[in-house]
């Protein structure tokens, strides 16, 4: 399959239908968990639409050439929020499920610190490929292939300042 290429009105486009789409479940939360770096803007996104805290994990799985490589899952220590704890309810959300790896892990990352009290994570990603093994519960587009996707903020990843 041939790779997938996303403009900024695309990937904002999709955000909001990512949105709708978790409107229209009727599901209730409490704060939005961002994996950053994929997830960071959808989260910010939709915490500005939603009116929730958001909270971020960073994590890391990507390097190599044009940071196309998969490699070891890097997962931070601590969760970034501005609440005093992370909500009960929890939206989980991430650019895309590629393998399902980072999610899996994620979740069960999220039911060992038993700190956090959470009774119900659901996950919301705007791709979703047919190879993961974790299907996410709110996305925007099915992939039944493994296209790269490349985001319209890709070319940051390849500047330097002096480029500018």
């Amino acid at each position: 399959m041939s790779d997938l290429y996303v403009s900024w009105e695309e990937y904002h486009a999709s955000i909001e239908k990512l949105a709708v789409q978790i409107y229209q479940s009727q599901w209730e939360f409490d704060q939005i968990l961002c994996l950053a770096r994929g997830g960071l803007r959808i989260g910010d996104m939709l915490s500005r639409i939603y009116n929730k805290p958001l909270a971020i994990l960073s994590t890391s799985s990507y390097g190599g050439k044009d940071f196309q490589e998969r490699g070891k899952l890097t997962i931070a220590n601590n969760i970034t929020m501005t609440t005093n704890t992370l909500g009960k309810r929890i939206l989980l959300v991430d650019d895309l499920v590629d393998s399902g790896v980072t999610m899996m892990r994620i979740l069960e990352w999220l039911q060992q610190h038993e700190e956090f009290a959470i009774t119900e994570v659901r996950s919301a990603v705007l791709w979703f490929k047919a190879c993961s093994l974790a299907k996410p519960d709110y996305y925007v587009d099915f992939l039944d292939g493994n296209p790269w996707i490349h985001q319209p903020f890709e070319k940051y990843e390849k500047l330097n300042p002096s480029d500018l």
